[in-house]
């Protein structure tokens, strides 16, 4: 009997919060949880050469199903050899599902009970994804671990819409394991939804739970419901999952919030925030987030954080970013970008020892990372950065 796709180890529980230490083993390699994955949206890391990433401490990372989908299409990948030979990346890929285009291109999409119907955003060719289709690209791109096709609704509107999409998520749930043609060396994870709704998250999970899937994420946060509301919903949909099974909070987030989906019990983390960020001249310290362009750091010699070992830090001043910033250099979002996933994967690390070590409700309580959250508006948000 072959090996199973996934495996979960779980190294240890932290004494005081739902925290946990564990390693997810795939065909492509393991990745030690808590872990924090860089988003790829098309096939790249943007701006950055696959062992910069690995570089930085990365060992999984993420791609999107509906851009590679539209371009170059998932076939051109799987003649191409499949999505780890596309990306030059060996280790672990996660491909979410195309789900979360459904929320965030809401004015080009129409959703039935069958799918989304979409409005190509490169060229606006009319496009439909299906729980089949999502599962038939992503079994050709070849990840290690895929998401089922969901439904992630505005939390704005009414329950009676929240419900409609709880219902609809887990029909499409069940197409998709059907769906499913690679189920010896692809991980299917089911996707909870329901909004801030605990009785509907709850349904949401019990019904998943049911299809015995290999891991759980919860979705629909970090989508404008605040940052109390997330903590709420992790307090009571996280117990719900199985142990024994990874948890994943997708798309989330500053580094407060990654702090608290660790102390609910969540093992994996996504956002496009340290490369979003860091292209647009911000990159996250220890004492704060600074904003590169600021003519305070002309002549500043000092490297973008004190004490960070990334090869930005080490090797360049915040004077010399800022001057490529200024001049419209490639250098300048390269370095932010390679320095800010330092610092998130600097983050776990630390989240890992404190869990080992049987202190993280302290590392909780103390560092100044816990009360990193968003100070304001960022700059430069586009889907395809998703």
């Amino acid at each position: 009997m072959s090996d199973p796709a996934l495996k979960f180890e779980l190294l240890s529980n932290d004494p005081n919060t739902r925290a946990r230490l564990g390693t997810v083993t795939t065909r492509h390699g393991a990745f030690d949880t808590p872990a924090f994955m860089p988003v790829g949206t098309q096939g790249t890391i943007k701006g950055l050469l696959p062992e910069q990433v690995a570089a930085t401490g990365s060992q999984i990372i993420l791609a999107n199903t509906y851009h590679l989908m539209l371009r170059p299409g998932e076939k051109v990948v799987a003649e191409l050899g499949d999505l780890h030979r596309f990306m030059a990346w060996p280790g672990p890929i996660l491909t979410d599902s195309g789900g979360f285009q459904v929320f965030s291109l809401a004015d080009i999409n129409k959703i039935n009970d069958d799918g989304v119907v979409f409005k190509s955003h490169i060229d606006g060719a009319i496009v439909t994804l299906t729980p089949a289709r999502s599962m038939q690209v992503q079994n050709d791109l070849g990840a290690d671990i895929i998401m089922m096709f969901d439904e992630c609704p505005n939390p704005n509107l009414p329950r009676e819409y929240q419900v409609e999409a709880v219902e609809r998520t887990l029909r499409w749930a069940e197409l998709c394991v059907q769906a499913h043609q690679r189920s010896n060396d692809q991980s299917l994870f089911g996707i909870v939804q329901g909004g801030t709704d605990e009785a509907l998250r709850l349904h949401c999970a019990e019904r998943l739970i049911q299809l015995d899937l290999p891991g759980y994420a919860v979705g629909g946060l970090a989508v404008g419901e605040g940052f109390e509301a997330m903590k709420q919903v992790l307090r009571y949909t996280v117990p719900a999952l199985p142990a024994h099974k990874p948890r994943y909070l997708m798309g989330v987030g500053f580094p407060r919030d990654i702090i608290e989906g660790v102390a609910s019990g969540i093992d994996m983390f996504d956002c496009v925030m340290p490369t979003r960020n860091g292209r647009n001249a911000y990159a996250f310290t220890m004492n704060g987030p600074i904003r590169l362009r600021n003519s305070k750091f002309i002549a500043d010699t000092g490297p973008l954080e004190e004490g960070c070992d990334c090869y930005a830090c080490r090797n360049f001043t915040r004077g010399a970013v800022r001057h490529f910033f200024s001049a419209g250099e490639m250098l300048g979002p390269i370095l932010a970008s390679v320095h800010n996933i330092r610092f998130y994967q600097r983050l776990m690390a630390d989240i890992r020892q404190a869990i080992e070590a049987g202190t993280f409700q302290q590392f909780r309580s103390t560092d100044p990372r816990a009360r990193m959250g968003p100070a304001e508006k960022d700059d430069g948000t586009t889907d395809e950065d998703r």
